[in-house]
């Protein structure tokens, strides 16, 4: 009769917690494309309604996705196999702190299965097991992550658990290693316990999670620029993305290359900032990929890009807070310079934009809908036809202030575009321009043409 009374409080708490648990994040692919997802290595495209990677040569070719503020969840996500190398693997990934810190739940080649801590490339088996893995054939893998505790699943059995501090907080990911494979139906779940906010696709903004931001608040003081450009000290050969935790200070050196220099989605960043992380004193050479992505909230500083592929930086944080742009500029932004695909305020300060799009655009079409703010002030911008881009029915906001336009007599540069956003796979509306009491907040005194 205990034993039964027992039986019955585990089920009862097993129940408890699958009633409860909320879904964070999905993405099925059904979209036909792996926006919203940040790309590091491989080769990377939507097919028959699944992310597949499928140059098997690829040493490390991985999908990021998520907030980097992410602690306790569920990730799970059907999995196919196409080839795997002798050296290679198929996996998982859960508390993502950069490229090459997370946890792995992997299917690797000999009929093996492992549950994986893996620190700066460093890998630590947590547990495994030995069962059939099989071209062609679709496996169900399940990570949770709670506290220190680790342990994953596949096709509901168990394959290992164990103890580990790599990672407490971090993004998911799902990754190859000398190995062709397709993805689907990827979930994460808050069933682990308390955790992130995110949703999925939905047609309107979502709140900001309540997550603290553990970025620096510094007071931007970047004055008007005069327009110069600075000089590099050096040069930096980048052969792939540059994950920063903390402050990078490239002593205003040269980093280049990375990328096509064109506008695909897919390009790899040059740089990868993690929640918190500063990067200043740097000039981006040409190409430079999708140039910064910033995880959570970020501090650029005095950054300057020479020719902008992509976007120059794209924010993906969803945990609220300000991430700060103080100095620096841009020149050859055909679309964007800044792209706002998280939530939260990006504030732009001191900052010179030549011949480009738009400074900055808060998404209109991403997989999560956000409220987003932007604050622009001090910026110096030649022939550049959008100061910002935001969605009104969202309520999104922009303030300018001391905004130079240069060379505009005939003032054809819009301060401040208004657009209707839409669900992913639709394309946001354009419904006006112009200030107003509620979105485009400036007066006629805030901007100066010279």
């Amino acid at each position: 009769m205990a034993g039964s009374a027992v039986a019955f409080t585990a089920a009862a708490a097993i129940f408890s917690q699958i009633a409860f648990a909320a879904t964070l994040f999905s993405d099925n692919f059904s979209d036909g494309d792996t926006s919203g997802w940040s790309k590091s290595g491989g080769t990377w495209a939507v097919v028959s309604g699944a992310a597949n990677q499928s140059n098997a040569g690829s040493e490390n070719a991985r999908l990021f996705a998520g907030d980097s503020g992410w602690t306790n969840y569920t990730v799970s996500a059907r999995v196919q196999p196409s080839s795997i190398g002798s050296n290679g693997f198929v996996g998982l990934l859960a508390r993502a702190k950069g490229s090459t810190t997370f946890y792995r739940l992997a299917l690797l080649p000999g009929n093996a299965m492992q549950l994986q801590a893996v620190n700066s490339g460093s890998v630590t088996v947590l547990g495994s097991a030995s069962r059939t893995v099989s071209n062609g054939t679709w496996y169900t893998l399940s990570l949770t992550v709670s506290g220190s505790s680790i342990s994953g699943s596949v096709d509901g059995a168990v394959v290992g658990s164990g103890s580990s501090s790599v990672a407490s907080t971090g993004r998911i990911g799902i990754q190859t290693g000398y190995a062709s494979a397709s993805f689907d139906d990827v979930t994460v779940s808050d069933a682990a316990g308390p955790g992130p906010t995110t949703t999925g696709p939905t047609a309107g903004p979502t709140s900001a999670s309540p997550t603290p931001s553990r970025t620096p608040t510094p007071t931007p003081t970047g004055t008007n620029p005069s327009g110069s450009w600075p000089s590099k000290t050096g040069d930096v050969s980048v052969s792939g993305t540059i994950s920063v935790s903390g402050t990078l200070d490239g002593g205003m050196k040269r980093y280049c290359c990375i990328g096509d220099g064109g506008q695909s989605e897919s390009q790899d960043p040059m740089f990868e900032v993690a929640n918190g992380g500063t990067i200043k004193n740097v000039i981006i050479g040409a190409p430079a990929g999708d140039g910064i992505h910033c995880l959570g909230t970020c501090t650029i500083q005095n950054v300057w890009w020479e020719d902008v592929g992509e976007d120059a930086a794209t924010f993906m944080g969803t945990g609220g807070g300000t991430s700060y742009v103080i100095g620096g500029g841009a020149r050859s932004a055909s679309d964007k310079v800044f792209q706002h695909n998280g939530n939260g305020t990006v504030n732009i300060s001191g900052f010179s934009v030549e011949s480009s799009g738009k400074l900055y655009r808060a998404c209109g079409n991403c997989t999560n809908s956000f409220q987003r703010h932007v604050v622009v002030s001090n910026i110096r911008a030649t022939s550049t036809k959008v100061i910002a881009g935001i969605n009104t029915n969202w309520g999104d906001t922009a303030r300018f202030s001391n905004i130079t336009i240069v060379g505009d007599s005939s003032h054809k540069t819009i301060i401040c575009d208004k657009y209707k956003g839409v669900p992913k796979g639709s394309e946001p509306s354009h419904i006006g321009s112009g200030p107003d009491s509620t979105n485009c907040l400036y007066t006629d005194s805030d901007i100066h043409w010279v």
